[in-house]
């Protein structure tokens, strides 16, 4: 997993409530067996117009001064639905490696952890001026600082936000589950070597 520490990059205000991980990445897009390759379905429905082709212009993340987006910023309750990991896929395969939000849907948020995508919880009020900003002001920028576990712009904003040490700690180093258990992995082979062969799968000769 790719280390998160600090990410400056141009905002995308995305002012919906209850974005759900249907409209992230819609179900027919679920067939690939690989992580990547979803970032040009990342809210297919919204983004493009009936004939699957055609972006439609009144899509926010269309707009010309919202390419390259790196921080995403969106209403409450982001990430409800159901629980695919695929929503943080399209997300970060799209170039997102922020996601700013009063709040998330709890599955959606422990599956952004696990793949190295930061989600910043900040109060409403703060969450909506900064999507005003970032309309009033196109290329508006961000630098969002894990380890500071700050959030500012270089000039009037500079806000703090809360996260779990051992999930900070994860998105510092680029642990996943996976890595996590590597760090344990001398002591795993010990374990195994001193277990009988036949708990080690070891097959013996049978008469």
């Amino acid at each position: 997993m790719q280390p998160f520490v600090r990410e400056t990059g141009v905002v995308a205000p995305l002012d919906r409530v209850n974005v759900d991980t249907d409209q992230i990445i819609p179900k027919q897009f679920l067939k690939r067996i690989e992580r990547t390759g979803f970032g040009p379905f990342l809210f297919f429905d919204w983004r493009y117009l009936s004939d699957g082709q055609t972006p439609d212009p009144n899509f926010e993340l269309n707009a010309p001064e919202y390419r390259g987006a790196t921080i995403l910023v969106t209403g409450r309750n982001f990430g409800c639905g159901s629980s695919r990991e695929h929503a943080p896929w399209a997300l970060m395969d799209y170039g997102f490696r922020v996601i700013i939000a009063p709040s998330f849907a709890d599955i959606f948020y422990n599956n952004c952890f696990k793949n190295g995508l930061l989600p910043v919880v900040l109060p409403e009020d703060t969450v909506r001026a900064l999507i005003e900003k970032a309309r009033a002001q196109p290329g508006y920028r961000l630098t969002v600082d894990l380890e500071a576990q700050t959030v500012c712009d270089g000039e009037a904003v500079q806000i703090s936000f809360e996260i779990d040490p051992f999930r900070k700690h994860c998105l510092l180093h680029g642990l996943d589950d996976i890595g996590l258990t590597l760090q344990q992995e001398a002591d795993i082979a010990a374990y195994e070597a001193r277990r009988p062969p036949w708990k080690r799968g070891v097959m013996q000769n049978v008469p």
